[in-house]
């Protein structure tokens, strides 16, 4: 049996992916694929390559988006985002999909003919970053001659990347899209990141139901997508999240009581879950 796990992007909400993943973990389930857009591309190159969920942690705490150094010179963006390939490669020692314990597509969006690339093979960190480059905010970058942005402008939720190769697929999906007030929009950061949420909520929530179990974390709307703040809590958003729908998941407690069965007998079985949608 295969477990796909899907990770959407959400700025530094992203976090809440760790916290998911320590609790898919604590129930011995260990995916087997995995699709990210933006921060999740990065959550998932890190897990992928082998990073435990406080080594994950300390990558988002310890990386200054908005440090000076990082300010992007002649690009067409405020940050240079390939000034964080080398705080990306401290965690991953070998830059190719192909060294990853486990199979990895990110997404980005290519800015010269609009359309979406996956990246699944051959250099890592770059279409990493790429994926997660919030056009405005980081500049684009440069893979084969083509412009790439985040990936989460074209496909947000890349369910579809993972879903033919897998038996059962987990999704996390950390951006809110509640109803706001005029008077939260107070600022052009919020207005330009509502519109952004707006342009991708649509053809997002099409995909939950190819979930066998979705995690959406509550209270996500108390953290903006850049906030370097709070960063513990979010990823307890995320864990209390996860336990709480795999608790809620029948299939999900047999695979613990048989997690426990393998244990005791010494034999290795394969893992998966099923469980239904939150609303």
């Amino acid at each position: 049996m295969t477990t796909g796990l899907v990770l959407s992007g959400g700025g530094i909400r992203g976090v809440a992916h760790i916290g998911a993943i320590k609790a898919l973990e604590e129930y011995g389930i260990y995916p087997t694929h995995i699709a990210g857009t933006s921060a999740g591309a990065i959550v998932g190159a890190l897990y992928a390559a082998g990073c435990n969920w406080e080594e994950m942690l300390d990558f988002f705490k310890s990386t200054e988006i908005f440090s000076l150094t990082n300010y992007a010179m002649g690009k067409p963006g405020f940050l240079d985002t390939e000034k964080f390939h080398d705080q990306l490669k401290a965690y991953i020692s070998h830059d190719t999909f192909e060294s990853l314990g486990k199979q990895l597509y990110v997404t980005a969006t290519n800015l010269l003919d609009g359309t979406l690339n996956v990246f699944s093979e051959g250099e890592l960190i770059k279409p990493v970053l790429a994926s997660a480059a919030v056009p405005g905010l980081f500049a684009p970058v440069e893979i084969n001659k083509g412009y790439y942005v985040d990936g989460g402008t074209l496909n947000n939720f890349p369910v579809d990347l993972i879903k033919k190769y897998c038996d059962q697929i987990v999704g996390v999906y950390v951006n809110p899209f509640n109803h706001v007030s005029i008077k939260e929009l107070n600022h052009v950061n919020k207005v330009l990141e509502r519109a952004y949420h707006v342009m991708v909520a649509n053809e997002t929530t099409k995909k939950f139901k190819d979930c066998d179990i979705l995690i959406r974390p509550a209270n996500m709307d108390r953290f903006g997508m850049f906030t370097l703040k709070n960063l513990d809590i979010i990823l307890d958003l995320g864990y209390n999240a996860t336990m709480n729908a795999l608790k809620n998941s029948d299939l999900a407690s047999e695979l613990l009581s048989a997690a426990e069965l393998e244990a005791m007998n010494g034999f290795s079985m394969d893992t998966s879950i099923i469980g239904n949608p939150q609303d």
